[in-house]
């Protein structure tokens, strides 16, 4: 956790060092649904000058929500849509957008939406999205404020972006970038809770086909609500039990994603122990039968925390007595380093992925 003076000053030397790195070497290759490459991503948030001096937080890569000096705490600013097929979609939207604000150390307060929904959508079907959004916030106490809902033309299915708002006190605040060297890295419950739930739900036939029984698909399609892809309880632990350096939600891109994510704002390497990393049986069925890889899907529900070694076992002892299982799955390094993994004897390069394992499966 970081105060006023520290946070702008770290804010400020990740700015610079993102920018300074990046080439400008432009490509013209159309690029694949999902999040834009992280190189272009921080070149493109890099030329936003933000004049405001209240903004101590604005958009960086690998942050998850910007930060406000609102006096004696900080404004939590993020917004994320739901662009995937799904029967839940207003559900989903209030927790990935909550998910980000706690791991800044916030507490989720307010919801505005947008809804684009396809020409041919029913009453019925509009009913249900306000139902999961009044449900999911009723659940984290936040308040919906506002928003826009429309009928598209041309859409294939429906789009729900959320912009959520939350408070955080000054010295509670946590980045991303936070990670230092010699930092643990610690990730609760296990990986890929979201992408086995999305694929369990949506391609129960293909999977079928592929042998994974129905107890198994049955079984995945519940892992939204247990273990649950909500990591708001979890990161107040976090911030209520040790001093954590930095907490971040792996979502798209999977864990790999997130741990290169949190590596590139933090300007660090990383050790991963790959046997250390809980993976769902469940996920590992349906990955196998349909030629993904867990480490590269889509990964809410579970949180990564650098925090002093020393610090492990108070969170997860903390954490397990709330029911919440953690596990400590590698170290940050020095910058140098690299991003490597440990497979028993042998050490290589952290595997990443161009995009998501649910986008590419779904893109065929």
């Amino acid at each position: 956790m970081l105060d006023s003076n520290r946070l702008r000053a770290q804010v400020v030397t990740c700015a610079a060092r993102e920018i300074s790195r990046i080439p400008r070497i432009l490509s013209k290759r159309p690029m694949q649904p999902g999040k834009l490459p992280l190189d272009l991503l921080s070149r493109l948030l890099g030329e936003i000058d933000v004049r405001d001096p209240r903004v101590v937080l604005g958009a960086r890569a690998g942050e998850d929500a910007a930060l406000i000096d609102f006096g004696d705490r900080y404004l939590v600013a993020k917004t994320d849509p739901i662009t995937f097929a799904t029967d839940l979609i207003g559900w989903y939207m209030v927790q990935v957008n909550a998910n980000d604000i706690a791991v800044m150390g916030g507490t989720p307060r307010w919801l505005m939406t947008t809804l684009l929904l396809p020409d041919g959508t029913t009453e019925p079907e509009v009913e249900g999205i306000f139902s999961q959004v009044r449900e999911a916030c009723g659940t984290l106490n936040i308040a919906v404020i506002g928003g826009h809902t429309e009928i598209t033309y041309e859409l294939p299915r429906p789009i729900a972006v959320g912009a959520m708002l939350g408070e955080v006190p000054k010295d509670r605040a946590v980045l991303t970038s936070g990670a230092l060297p010699g930092d643990s890295i610690v990730l609760t419950k296990s990986i890929a809770v979201e992408g086995t739930s999305i694929l369990a739900r949506e391609a129960s036939g293909v999977l079928l086909e592929g042998e994974v029984t129905q107890d198994t698909i049955d079984r995945a399609e519940g892992f939204l609500f247990s273990p649950g892809i909500s990591v708001v309880p979890e990161a107040a632990i976090a911030c209520d039990t040790v001093d954590v350096h930095a907490m971040h939600d792996p979502t798209e891109g999977g864990l790999s994603g997130g741990l290169v994510e949190m590596a590139t704002a933090a300007n660090v390497g990383l050790m991963i122990d790959l046997e250390a990393v809980p993976v769902l049986p469940e996920c590992r069925a349906i990955c196998s039968a349909l030629g993904l890889d867990p480490l590269g899907l889509i990964a809410s529900g579970s949180l990564l925390a650098a925090l002093p070694s020393a610090d492990v076992s108070k969170l997860v002892d903390a954490l397990a007595r709330e029911g919440i299982s953690a596990h400590k799955i590698g170290m940050v390094t020095e910058p140098a380093e690299g991003l490597r993994v440990r497979y028993g004897d042998e050490i290589r390069d952290l595997p990443t992925f161009p995009r998501d394992e649910l986008a590419r499966w779904f893109g065929g």
